[in-house]
């Protein structure tokens, strides 16, 4: 008796996108799922041709393959037999060309496909979650809460994917190795079974909650500890924490990526920190102090001595970040920028105009010493 066409099954066009398939496939299962349909065999049977449906036309690889060969490409003699590899022996499957090199020289080079461990046990996928915190944040550290949509072991089958009362069968087609050989003319090609795609075992009566896969989705709220001094771009690894493996596999890992926002005032070079602080022309000239507010939140009071120029540094040590994995700290450099006055009175303009006619080359060493070498280079 032919299979039904999967399309038909799940009530979808051939044109169905990834969400059209879950809805259409979400709706079909709750109408023949062996809960609601006791002791109903043509439902049972219903249900575990509509979820083989599904977990093929999920897959981009297998779509293509079944929308080009239909069940013939995963059945034996994949794909008719024929074709440029056509012969006797086991077909390609949905792996299709891509399997047939990758095997060949996969192997050879060392690389390919990672097998999958005993009893179809697969290790989960890895997780990135990108966090950003403030300077301040960075420079005291802190312990926050972060929410993760990951997928958890199924606690209704404990991760095996099977009813609980039943258990995964071993499959008839690769008797458990999870790989075949298929004759090719001259070659003896090994390749991912086609059946059970290289676990080694199937699943006869899936689990109702995650339908065969052996986990759900969830939400989990974790507890991420940020060290002091950490930087823009530092990765944290919280391991095991990403999502669950297949079937009892082990669970993939959780990378956090951080980023530091830029601060109104602070500007971070490693451990050191640098700030522009504006001074007004006359003390710059006379001299002053100041005080400036560092990120622990004391105040460190800055001197300048007179005739401080624009961008002279004044180093304020160990008031900078703190150095991960030490005791050590950097530096608070302090940039003076020299503000020029705006809107001046007519008293004011005067005793400028004033102190301009009294001023000699040594009140302005670096101007008149720049345009004195100017026309000493140019005549």
């Amino acid at each position: 008796m032919a299979k039904a066409d999967f399309y038909e099954l799940l009530g979808v066009s051939k044109t169905a996108d990834e969400k059209e398939l879950k809805s259409a496939f979400r709706k079909m299962a709750m109408k023949y799922h062996p809960d609601k349909n006791p002791d109903d065999k043509e439902a049972e049977k219903k249900f575990k041709e509509i979820n083989e449906a599904y977990e093929t036309l999920k897959d981009p690889q297998k779509r293509a393959a079944y929308d080009r060969f239909g069940h013939a490409a995963f059945e034996q003699g994949g794909m008719g037999g024929g074709g440029p590899f056509g012969g006797g022996g086991q077909g390609f499957g949905q792996g299709g060309f891509s399997d047939i090199f990758e095997d060949i020289f996969g192997e050879m080079m060392g690389g390919g496909r990672g097998r999958r461990s005993s009893g179809g046990r697969e290790r989960g996928a890895d997780l990135r979650y990108n966090m950003e915190i403030s300077l301040e944040e960075a420079y005291a550290g802190k312990t926050a809460q972060i929410r993760v949509p990951t997928t958890i072991s199924c606690d209704v089958c404990s991760g095996s994917g099977a009813k609980p009362g039943t258990k995964p069968t071993t499959c008839p087609t690769c008797q458990g190795a999870g790989r075949v050989r298929a004759a090719q003319g001259f070659f003896s090609i090994e390749r991912t079974c086609p059946t059970c795609q290289g676990r080694g075992q199937t699943i006869t009566d899936p689990c109702t909650k995650c339908h065969g896969h052996g986990r759900i989705q969830e939400e989990r709220s974790l507890s991420v500890n940020i060290p002091a001094g950490i930087e823009d771009g530092t990765r944290i690894r919280l391991t095991g924490e990403g999502e669950a493996g297949l079937r009892g596999g082990p669970s993939g890992d959780l990378y956090i990526f951080m980023s530091v926002k830029p601060h109104q005032f602070f500007q971070r070079e490693g451990a050191d920190l640098y700030c522009s602080v504006p001074v007004s022309m006359t003390t710059a000239a006379l001299g002053g102090k100041f005080d400036v507010t560092t990120l622990d939140g004391t105040k460190s009071r800055v001197t300048i001595p007179e005739g401080t120029q624009t961008g002279k540094q004044f180093r304020l040590k160990g008031k900078g970040m703190p150095i991960m994995r030490s005791n050590q700290t950097g530096d608070l450099y302090i940039q003076i920028m020299i503000e020029t006055p705006q809107k001046l009175t007519k008293r004011q303009r005067e005793l400028l105009q004033e102190f301009d006619q009294i001023s000699s080359k040594e009140n302005n060493p670096e101007s008149s010493g720049f345009f004195a070498k100017m026309k000493e280079f140019f005549e």
